[in-house]
């Protein structure tokens, strides 16, 4: 009988296997600076039963919204005095969670502004430098 080198002789162990082998050099990104790649998330997983996973997101989110929730409950709940509201020469009485409420909304819809209006610049920008070249 003939044996082939990748058939293990009968009653010895094979060859250790060597593991992977790294490259001389680092490998490059895109823009060519010696930064070392992203690798795959689930290269890095091997198969690992317990690793993160569109699901398991989407849970967390949900109880960390859950969370977010009843402490607005409570919040709104022990703050239900009502306050003296001026703005503009506007005036009104309002429950004073309702009062931050409102402005927590403004900060939160001016700042996405800002954010988006920073966006579409560096977008603008962007685009200019790929019809340059």
């Amino acid at each position: 009988m003939t044996q082939t080198p990748e058939e293990p002789v009968a009653g010895t162990t094979p060859p250790a296997d060597p593991g992977p082998t790294t490259p001389a050099q680092p490998a490059t990104g895109p823009s060519g600076d010696r930064s070392p790649r992203r690798r795959d998330a689930r290269a890095d997983a091997g198969g690992d039963p317990l690793r993160g996973s569109v699901t398991s997101g989407v849970w967390a989110a949900l109880v960390a919204f859950g969370v977010v929730l009843v402490l607005l409950v409570v919040f709104i709940a022990q703050n239900t005095e009502p306050v003296l509201v001026r703005f503009l020469g506007f005036e009104g009485e309002t429950p004073l969670a309702v009062a931050l409420l409102i402005a927590v909304a403004a900060g939160l819809l001016l700042t996405a502004l800002a954010g988006s209006l920073r966006l579409w610049q560096v977008r603008r920008r962007v685009r200019r430098e790929a019809k340059r070249h």
